[in-house]
């Protein structure tokens, strides 16, 4: 079975943009392809007509400091993001999410704007870029808009962006400041399954001894990526001790939706991990707070 019948490599943005619209049959985007080329080959995706690499496009290849923001390109390969000291600087939490994904050779590969792009609610860049307060950059024919990474899922699985009209380009993150740092832990099965049990993303702005700001983002805790929004008020201007951590697992276990899955883990182990990777993320973060920047 032919799985495409025309290969387009796109030179830029709008080329990408005419070769999803123009094309006679059905279009898609791909860049890295580690998980798109198996839903076709596997038949969970329908055969398409256009594949549209975005691959060489300059303007989703780069990473840099852009007007003020760390700017990631959608189709920058994960192990280029592991390996950066600028992302490292800025985003340690996302430079520890994107080296989870996958082993070498997929990460080789593999591409942020993928993993965000295939909506899994769980998906580890996905839960960095959130803690991360990442915006997404979205070109259509009509221009370019940024939008926050949440408003890019509606439910498990389903993008809101449009695959015929819609390109993802890359993200923006806020540049970190003093006395900010940022952390990511995942807890997976150790064999069979390459998803994540639970995972977690934490960024944290200290003053003294205090947490002054924070965000704290874990899936799957629901149908589309989750903040953590009682445990963050519960650790507002406290201490990082045992008692702030106690009051926010409390707040957290309120209001995250861990179901049981046979795929990953039960409710109630996922509860038990959930403060696992809460002490662990804040601590590290903490720790990264008193860095330099």
């Amino acid at each position: 079975m032919t799985i495409w019948t025309y290969y387009h490599l796109a030179k830029n943005i709008p080329d990408a943009l005419r070769a999803l619209t123009e094309a006679p049959g059905p279009a898609r985007l791909i860049a890295g392809g580690t998980d798109f080329l198996l839903d076709l080959q596997q038949g969970r995706h329908p055969p398409v007509h256009t594949l549209v690499d975005i691959t060489r496009v300059p303007e989703m290849t780069a990473l840099e400091v852009r007007q003020g923001r760390l700017y990631v390109g959608a189709a920058v390969p994960l192990n280029q993001i592991v390996a950066s000291p600028l992302v490292g600087q800025h985003a340690q939490a996302l430079v520890e999410a994107a080296g989870l994904i996958g082993g070498p050779q997929v990460r080789n590969t593999a591409t942020l704007g993928g993993n965000v792009a295939h909506a899994l609610p769980a998906g580890d860049g996905t839960i960095a870029l959130l803690a991360l307060d990442a915006q997404a950059e979205v070109a259509d024919q009509s221009g370019f808009r940024i939008v926050p990474i949440k408003a890019l899922f509606s439910g498990p699985g389903r993008s809101t962006l449009d695959p015929h009209r819609e390109v993802l380009t890359g993200f923006y993150l806020p540049l970190r400041g003093p006395g900010q740092g940022s952390s990511f832990y995942r807890i997976m099965r150790p064999q069979g399954v390459a998803i994540a049990i639970l995972n977690m993303g934490l960024w944290l702005q200290r003053e003294g001894d205090r947490i002054f700001d924070i965000r704290i983002a874990i899936g799957p805790s629901g149908p589309t990526p989750y903040r953590a929004s009682a445990a963050e008020e519960a650790l507002r201007s406290q201490s990082p001790s045992g008692q702030a951590i106690e009051y926010a697992i409390k707040a957290l276990l309120d209001e995250a939706q861990f179901r049981t899955s046979r795929h990953r883990a039960t409710a109630g182990y996922r509860s038990e991990m959930a403060l696992v990777l809460l002490k662990e993320t804040l601590s590290a973060a903490w720790e990264r707070s008193r860095l330099p920047v």
